[in-house]
């Protein structure tokens, strides 16, 4: 359990290092009710709009980034994830999310802690980033 009074500016969060699969996908677009084929689960599609390959969808991705807080802080503390999506996120390439916490403030009765976000590649590239809010307990 994390509280708030042990959370310092500049703090690491994670990483939590994952892989989007074909399979992985497919389930995600199943569960999401997502018409298929589609450019997140067929080759010749994805490149018909001038992809590389089948994509990760972006509330997917949202997902795993919001994994790694819940992983973190617990499955009810993400209070807002603000994510900028730079390029698409591929399948079967390693995938790193991690963050770093900006601020710390008590509002509204709740402990917040603001964190930059990102999930990167595993040669660097900046796939997804932005801004998260998560809730934590006080000590007391």
């Amino acid at each position: 359990m994390v509280y708030f009074e042990d959370v310092d500016l500049g703090d690491e969060i994670g990483p939590l290092e994952t892989e989007a699969t074909d399979d992985g996908v497919v389930s995600f677009c199943t569960v999401w009710q997502s018409q298929m084929p589609n450019r997140f689960t067929d080759r010749e599609i994805a490149e018909q709009s001038r992809l590389p390959g089948p994509i990760v969808p972006g509330i997917m991705s949202m997902g795993i980034m919001a994994r790694l807080l819940t992983d973190w802080a617990g499955p009810a503390a993400v209070r807002d994830l603000d994510l900028v999506f730079r390029q698409p996120v591929p399948h079967h390439k390693p995938l790193r999310v991690s963050a770093t916490v900006t601020d710390t403030r008590q509002e509204d009765g709740e402990n917040l802690v603001e964190c930059d976000i990102l999930m990167t590649g595993a040669e660097g590239e900046r796939y997804v980033g932005g801004k998260a809010i998560v809730a934590l307990p006080s000590k007391s």
